[in-house]
């Protein structure tokens, strides 16, 4: 009988070190954002991760899919990298210029249409997400207008990550 109760009480002893914890708490109490580290070599996986994302909702809502765009991901890119630098999510650039002027520079041939921005530790899929639950950010990606799409981000060394997203026609 002693043996069973060892075997029972190493048992549950294991069992306890298994419980998840809980977020790590601020001093708001709200929780502390994790950092979602990016490697190097995952950029082309991101982007057709989040090319696969978009289109599948536009696919739901009835609308043509993108294709991802090299000269729309340079101005992607180009701004991710200032809005850091700025150390602000915002839709002018550090020299003055708009989403239309970065776009006009890469010598994209179409018609700049809509840009989405965020500054967040989250991933690509939990921003795509939020840019969802947004009239404005929504209506950028669903736009039927839109053809191409260009996606970047700069991720500064705290972990925090600029998302900006640019489509055109």
């Amino acid at each position: 009988m002693s043996r069973l109760l060892i075997i029972v009480f190493a048992a549950l002893f294991a069992l306890s070190a298994c419980g998840t914890s809980g977020p790590t708490l601020g001093p708001d109490g709200k929780p502390l954002p994790r950092v979602y580290r990016i490697s190097a070599g995952s950029t082309g996986k991101i982007q057709l991760r989040i090319l696969d994302s978009v289109n599948a909702l536009r696919g739901v809502a009835g609308v043509s899919p993108l294709q991802l765009n090299s000269q729309l991901t340079a101005a992607a890119a180009t701004h991710s990298r200032d809005m850091s630098v700025q150390n602000r999510p915002w839709h002018f650039g550090s020299d003055g210029s708009s989403p239309l002027d970065r776009v006009k520079r890469t010598g994209y041939p179409g018609t700049m249409l809509g840009e989405n921005i965020s500054e967040t530790y989250e991933t690509e899929v939990e921003t795509l997400s939020a840019w969802m639950d947004k009239v404005d950010t929504r209506n950028v990606i669903l736009d039927p207008k839109a053809t191409g799409m260009g996606f970047s981000w700069h991720q500064d060394s705290n972990g925090k990550i600029w998302w900006t997203m640019v489509t055109g026609g």
